[in-house]
């Protein structure tokens, strides 16, 4: 059982990335996953999750509207598009999943214990 998180870089202000979240080992398709970061000196917060159905998802504020999470079960993969970065978003971003409800995304928030985590990809943004 596995994730494996991909698709960090460094990039300028105002750049687009996309992440990428690829299991193994399991079917994503009964699982919800969630996109979390953690920048230098700061706890790790969670950033954008996605139902098991990919019918419902939720965003932090502060990058609602600039980042968009989907899902791809013949895939078996979760994505984050990231538009319109800012220094503020440099991070080690982290996929995690869990086994819930189809629509449920009650539990993104933070410190959330989760059920699977990849390990990070290094997202940097220069100004």
């Amino acid at each position: 059982v596995q994730l494996q998180a991909s698709g960090g870089g460094l990039v300028q202000a105002g750049s687009s990335l996309r992440l990428s979240c690829a299991a193994s080992g399991f079917s994503l398709e009964y699982y919800a996953v969630g996109w979390f970061r953690q920048a230098p000196g700061k706890e790790r917060e969670r950033v954008s999750c996605i139902a098991s159905s990919g019918g419902s998802t939720f965003h932090a504020d502060s990058v609602e509207g600039r980042f968009t999470i989907s899902k791809d079960n013949a895939k078996n993969t979760v994505y984050l598009q990231m538009k319109r970065l800012t220094p503020d978003d440099t991070a080690v971003y982290y996929c995690a999943a869990i086994g819930r409800a189809p629509y449920d995304v009650s539990w993104c928030v933070d410190g959330y214990d989760m059920d699977y985590w990849g390990k990070g990809t290094q997202v940097t943004v220069s100004s």
